[in-house]
């Protein structure tokens, strides 16, 4: 009895040992990096505090490296008059035989007048009046001094309508696009979404993109919203287009998740990335053995240390020493990057002799 019995546990021994060799979900560390298995045209780094700082330094790979954002800047809470604006002024005068009125009129609406190009507009028996540049509140002190010498008490009321200058055209990616004026000079960017309805719930990892006097300038609606000094003020003319946010990586081997992963943020570090693919699986994974595969343009290449050697690099970490974590926490996922997690060697064989151990009792039990 015992001796066959110690025949089929060998069998199983076996059996299980040979489980190594069964399809994992990613490569053992040796397999990848190891001295016969990396050609000549790809480049292996190992990531420390001050590897992760030179490599900072090198050419950015699947973008151009950073979003182009600029400061919140406050001004006065009354707009200013543009080219283009609608005026329309309505005069009120008491005065017997009144130039602008008529003899039982107390006041006269005039007809909006467009502001010119040139920044004027036309008042009777005033002639170009120009108010781009100014509050309604001055243009109104304005126009009124300027009519005081044929209207002593004339009083003038002004309404502005925004025209395309003093206006926000929000182009897509929200649920009411459309243009809206700006009400004064201290609107947020926030705040025009806000009115246009919010961000099209059809969008996933939104980015606020703002295009200025032939410039655009974009950024993770995360970062906008974490961020009040990023919540800019619009300026008429601006176009804002919210769309979604194209960066991703590929994370596989043993993790929890093995997926294409979006960037919600402007940057996410190699530890970032290791918790949003679900952290290193605790029965597989080898932490010694963690890397990141990327693809470098070939005007990147340099031979002074201060670029990539090769257009393939593997980057190396080894997530048991204190050095290469700090540096993973500094390191910079790029888009197109490939996060492996390599599996433990040692774990399968461990689980072989805990098998083999438990065979082993459950035979003395025959005994």
């Amino acid at each position: 009895m015992q001796v066959g019995l110690l025949k089929i546990l060998a069998a199983l021994a076996l059996v299980s040992l040979s489980a190594c060799s069964l399809p994992r979900s990613g490569p053992i560390a040796s397999e990848l990096v190891g001295e016969q298995n990396v050609p000549e045209d790809i480049a292996v780094e190992q990531v420390t505090r001050a590897s992760a700082a030179k490599i900072a330094a090198w050419p950015k790979s699947g973008w151009h490296g950073h979003y182009h954002w600029f400061a919140r800047q406050s001004g006065p809470q009354s707009r200013l008059i543009k080219s283009g604006d609608l005026v329309t002024l309505t005069v009120w005068d008491n005065q017997d035989n009144s130039l602008l009125l008529g003899p039982t009129d107390r006041s006269v609406p005039l007809r909006p007048v467009e502001v010119t190009d040139a920044g004027t507009i036309f008042v009777p028996y005033v002639n170009d009046i120009m108010v781009a540049g100014l509050t309604p509140y001055q243009a109104r002190e304005k126009i009124q001094s300027q009519l005081s010498p044929i209207a002593p008490s004339a009083q003038v009321q002004i309404d502005v309508t925004s025209g395309p200058r003093n206006s926000v055209d929000v182009v897509t990616g929200v649920v009411t696009p459309g243009r809206l004026p700006l009400t004064d000079r201290n609107v947020s960017i926030l705040s025009i979404i806000a009115q246009s309805g919010g961000i099209s719930p059809s969008l996933e990892n939104p980015l606020v993109r703002l295009q200025r006097a032939g410039k655009s300038y974009e950024i993770p609606l995360d970062s906008l919203l974490k961020d009040p000094a990023k919540n800019v003020i619009v300026s008429g003319g601006d176009q804002i287009i919210v769309e979604e946010d194209d960066r991703y990586y590929i994370g596989f081997g043993a993790t929890s998740d093995r997926e294409q992963i979006y960037f919600n943020e402007e940057s996410i570090s190699v530890t970032e990335a290791i918790t949003q693919l679900g952290g290193l699986d605790s029965q597989r994974a080898n932490p010694q053995g963690v890397f990141v595969l990327r693809q470098y343009d070939q005007e990147d290449l340099r031979t002074d240390g201060t670029g990539p050697s090769q257009r393939h690099v593997v980057f190396a970490f080894d997530l048991t020493k204190a050095d290469t974590l700090f540096g993973a926490d500094s390191f910079e996922i790029q888009p197109g990057d490939v996060v492996v997690s390599a599996e433990s060697a040692v774990k399968p064989a461990q689980a072989v002799i805990a098998l083999v151990g438990s065979l082993f009792a459950i035979s003395n039990v025959f005994d």
